[in-house]
């Protein structure tokens, strides 16, 4: 967001610093934009990274009760795509993308709602994105490949650890994610937000990423 540049320039060096190879960087496309920071992200693409499409606003106020419990214990009041019904979801999802587009930015090929929030949309419905991906908390759905949407699980760690039961909840989550992705040999999802380098957990995301014997792109999936 262009809210958090800073901290994502920051990140960017500290991962090249570490020898991380390009990464995917997710972009809210409803936010308000300068040309310096449109740049900037024409910019990262030309370094090698990934641009995805990530919700529109980033932000919610939690109406339906499920919403809300969900915004208490995981999102807080980011995922926009459950206050929407399918159509809407779609709408959402390929104006985010046409965004792109008209920014002259590469079109995405990759979507991530708030929070891996998808909402309630159902496969046929999924089709009619411009995207070849949608991750959500479970993996990663793939619709290009398949005359049917596949969800392939793969394990997801992350580390916004921003209150004591987060810091507690987390680094045990994400010592588990990565047991399972050695276990049955998964490729481990690391999400990192824009303040996580200044959170208790920093140490484990550092360690996790040490841990990396080889980094894959979304499009490298099977």
């Amino acid at each position: 967001m262009p809210e958090t540049m800073d901290k994502i320039q920051h990140i960017l060096e500290w991962l090249k610093e570490r020898h991380v190879p390009p990464v995917t960087i997710l972009v809210v496309p409803g936010k308000d934009w300068s040309d310096n920071q449109l740049s900037l992200l024409k910019q990262f693409s030309e370094e090698g990274h990934t641009l995805a499409a990530h919700g529109w606003h980033h932000h919610t106020l939690p109406k339906k009760i499920l919403h809300r419990i969900h915004s208490l214990i995981i999102s807080k009041d980011v995922a926009e795509h459950l206050d929407l019904n399918q159509q809407d979801i779609l709408q959402l999802i390929n104006k985010s993308c046409q965004w792109f587009i008209q920014k002259q930015l590469p079109a995405p090929s990759l979507y991530v709602p708030p929070a891996w929030a998808l909402g309630t949309i159902n496969k046929k419905t999924l089709t009619k994105t411009s995207v070849k991906q949608i991750e959500v908390t479970r993996g990663v759905i793939h619709l290009s490949s398949n005359p049917k949407p596949k969800l392939q699980t793969l394990p997801l760690t992350g580390y916004e650890a921003d209150s004591p039961f987060r810091v507690h909840f987390l680094s045990k989550w994400n010592q588990y994610q990565q047991y399972q992705a050695q276990k049955k040999s998964l490729p481990l999802r690391i999400s990192i937000h824009p303040y996580d380098l200044d959170l208790p957990i920093a140490e484990q995301l550092a360690h996790q990423l040490k841990s990396v014997e080889t980094f894959l792109n979304y499009n490298d999936l099977p």
